[in-house]
């Protein structure tokens, strides 16, 4: 049986001897195996993984780690760093400050992640440079370990980038806040995911902040726009894994059972909808684990045997162009006249997503297409409305 087999078996005999055996021999091309291994493996193996090769470092061998930080893995970072950090001296010190200066990128990464547990001011300008890189793992990494040290500098650098007009500039300033844990400041960024594109991406990050349970009895209006966002991207650009991570099914249950309003009432049939269409396709749930796939159809069943179809009379006060929810409202609507009230508005995206609306519905007519013409002055968008 190879190494691999052996550490990620279930006999304890046999994975305590491979571990020390990798750990004992230095032995790089078992983990570089492993680390190749990374998307074939569930989470909770590589766990398994990381905490017997924790275990098998002492103060004799943890140095044979050295040979392992030239092959990157976010799912062996964890034990590498906490095994040099405990058994930390003057040669290990030395060490990991020239990767942090010298090294490749994915020693960069390690060294990163150690500075996220051991407190080294003296790398905090080589950290700012990297925490707003393009590499993700060197970024967070970078990011952690100025929390840790809690640097002002960087914290202002991420606040100016989200005030940009850059859509990426503002991703990454509020990536950084977010790993930094400045929870203060996302009142700020929920202002600011509605002005972006990204707005999915940034509502993610606000739910790795605080709990989305905790935020809807402090900022009701806003959480609720952040997980219809979230909603808008789960199982395209957002990972269906999330589902636990933001408790989901809490958050569905708790509206379930409260009063009923404009943006709950949004929220719950949008989830609805999301949910169908996620077990509807297997694409969307053929590469997720058991634990994954069964909360998706728990999630459904919940909204498909607990909704009240009167629900959707309740999204039409957000059918107005002042409204945060005015476009998750129009993808549920299907009273035509308020839909029509929208072709008057002086936001022409909105009126473009009013004229889809109509057509989805069957309901478009030449007279909304010439109403909306009337109030659009943007060529591509008349384009898109003469097409329709």
């Amino acid at each position: 049986m190879d190494l691999i087999k052996k550490l990620t078996g279930k006999n304890k005999n046999d994975y305590e001897q491979a571990a020390a055996h990798i750990i004992d021999c230095a032995d790089v091309c078992t983990f570089e195996e492993l680390v190749k291994k990374d998307d074939f493996l569930f989470d909770f193996i590589k766990q398994n993984v990381a905490n017997r090769l924790e275990n098998a470092c002492n103060r004799n061998n943890v140095k044979n780690l050295f040979k392992f930080l030239k092959f990157y893995s976010p799912s062996y970072e964890d034990f590498i760093a906490k095994a040099l950090v405990k058994f930390a001296d003057d040669e290990i010190l030395n060490v990991m400050k020239n990767l942090i200066y010298n090294g490749s990128v994915d020693e960069q990464c390690y060294a990163a992640k150690f500075y996220s547990l051991c407190k080294d001011e003296s790398v905090t300008e080589k950290l700012r440079g990297f925490a707003f890189c393009d590499n993700e793992a060197l970024a967070l990494n970078s990011t952690l370990a100025l929390s840790h040290i809690q640097d002002k500098v960087s914290l202002d650098i991420a606040l100016e980038k989200i005030n940009s007009n850059d859509d990426f500039e503002i991703l990454s300033g509020v990536k950084f806040i977010s790993a930094y844990g400045a929870k203060s400041f996302i009142p700020k960024i929920f202002e600011v995911m509605k002005k972006t594109s990204m707005s999915e991406h940034i509502a993610c990050e606000i739910g790795y902040m605080e709990n989305f349970v905790e935020l809807l009895t402090t900022d009701y209006e806003n959480t609720i726009l952040a997980i219809l966002n979230i909603l808008q991207g789960l199982g395209e650009i957002v990972p269906l894994s999330n589902i636990f991570a933001f408790q989901f099914f809490e958050i569905f249950e708790k509206l379930i059972n409260s009063i009923p309003d404009s943006k709950n009432s949004i929220l719950l049939l949008t989830a609805q909808n999301k949910f169908n269409q996620l077990t509807e396709n297997d694409e969307y749930l053929f590469d997720e684990d058991k634990n994954t796939k069964d909360e998706v159809n728990e999630i459904k069943l919940l909204l498909n045997n607990s909704l009240d179809y009167d629900l959707i009379n309740f999204i039409y006060p957000e059918i107005n162009e002042n409204s945060d929810f005015v476009y998750f409202a129009l993808d549920l609507a299907t009273n035509l006249q308020s839909i029509r009230k929208l072709l008057t508005s002086k936001n022409q995206t909105l009126v473009l997503k009013a004229l889809e609306t109509l057509k989805n519905l069957n309901s478009l007519t030449n007279a909304d297409k010439e109403i909306a013409l009337q109030n659009v002055a943007d060529e591509n968008i008349k384009l898109i409305i003469d097409a329709l």
